[in-house]
């Protein structure tokens, strides 16, 4: 039943914040730097540096055009676009192929495995359990593309990859904005596009970027990674202040190698794919044979990366902000309440001081005293009929 009567009792109670001035040095010093440190941390942080007065928009709509050039000079051939990009649509991920190793006339038939002893998941065709001797002595005989492919065949790869350029055409739009942006400036001339390549202090603005330049970027180099093929991720940045003219909303261009992390994995480095060129001989409709060319070509495979942010004032995260702001300054008292109440000398009082317990009945008890008070004071007041003047009775007895 007590404990019933102390849960209605708990219930039916009302909380008031009480003040308490507390002259003190080192409280006062502490809550004033604490709330020094909130409003620069709100200014500074919140309002100059994040531009939390503005409302965001990430959800960038992007398209990205690409084209390459150069010629080199690879397996006694001259080679050119049509030969070394892959795939040829100009799109945001292509690849330069530096390195090729090349199976000509491959046919459908029988033949030995180049290697011997190999697992049928890494054999060019389905082994079909024969053993035949070859001119590198006994193999499993295989079905599928004859001859096998030898990919162990050295082979230098094209040097002149290095000087290759890469023209990037990117335009990018914010929705919300409604704001159209294009990656170079539209009073660049035909002259300045054709001799400039991009610099990132004096040409940040020109859209053809070298080869051997985007790899030095990003600390490569172009030796070890033209034989082993890799991936290189040129981002694109968009983050633009609206409040400002729509002519600062700039890209900024950044360069990384996006397989880093497997260069110290011994089992899959670098990047390569294959290809196949078809055909048929012409030794009439009856005896066609279809044949192929196969390609293993070592690349360097490019990735056009755009993100992008946008701001822009706007009242509601303005005032959002302001009342967070405000209502943080608070935090100064919060913690001086903490060390008032737990480690400085005197927390006892200053708890006796803060909190206090008034029951019903005590309110009742100095209601009735202070109208008992008045009562007392009013007849004890005399008039002066000849000047007006008020005085109390007890104080001219006294």
């Amino acid at each position: 039943m007590s404990l019933l009567w102390g849960f209605i009792t708990d219930f039916f109670t009302y909380e008031t914040t009480k003040s308490v001035v507390v002259k003190s040095w080192s409280v006062g010093i502490i809550n004033r730097v604490v709330q020094l440190l909130i409003i620069i941390y709100f200014v500074w942080w919140v309002f100059l540096h994040e531009k939390a007065y503005q409302v965001k928009d990430s959800g960038i709509e992007s398209s990205v055009m690409t084209k390459v050039k150069g010629f080199g000079y690879h397996n006694n051939r001259v080679m050119d676009v049509a030969d070394y990009v892959a795939p040829t649509q100009g799109a945001a991920v292509f690849c330069i192929i530096t390195k090729l190793i090349v199976t000509e006339e491959q046919f459908q038939g029988f033949c030995p495995e180049v290697s011997p002893f190999q697992s049928s998941i890494h054999v060019a065709g389905i082994i079909t359990g024969a053993c035949v001797n070859s001119s590198e002595g006994g193999r499993c005989e295989m079905e599928g593309w004859c001859p096998a492919e030898n990919d162990k065949v050295i082979m230098q790869p094209m040097m002149e990859v290095e000087n290759f350029t890469i023209f990037i055409k990117n335009s990018i739009r914010f929705p919300m904005f409604n704001v159209t942006r294009g990656n170079f400036p539209s009073s660049l001339n035909t002259t300045y596009i054709r001799s400039c390549t991009y610099d990132p202090e004096h040409n940040r603005h020109c859209p053809i970027f070298k080869v051997g330049d985007v790899l030095r970027y990003t600390g490569q180099n172009f030796s070890t990674i033209a034989q082993t093929g890799g991936e290189i991720g040129i981002n694109i940045e968009w983050e633009c202040n609206l409040d400002e003219s729509e002519e600062r909303c700039e890209p900024h261009y950044s360069f990384t190698r996006l397989d880093a992390v497997f260069q110290k994995n011994a089992i899959s480095q670098g990047y390569n794919f294959r290809f196949a060129k078809y055909y048929k001989t012409e030794n009439g409709i009856e005896n066609r044979t279809d044949f192929r060319t196969l390609h293993k070509a070592y690349a360097i495979r490019f990735d056009i990366l755009v993100t992008g942010l946008a701001g822009k004032f706007n009242t509601v995260p303005t005032l959002i902000n302001l009342v967070a702001a405000f209502t943080s300054v608070g935090l100064g008292t919060v913690l001086c309440d903490i060390i008032l109440l737990n480690f400085l000398k005197g927390a006892d009082q200053y708890k006796a001081k803060k909190f206090e317990e008034v029951s019903e009945s005590q309110i009742q008890i100095l209601l009735s005293r202070e109208s008992c008070s008045q009562l007392s004071n009013k007849a004890e007041e005399k008039i002066s009929d000849d000047s007006g003047a008020v005085s109390l009775y007890l104080d001219q007895q006294l």
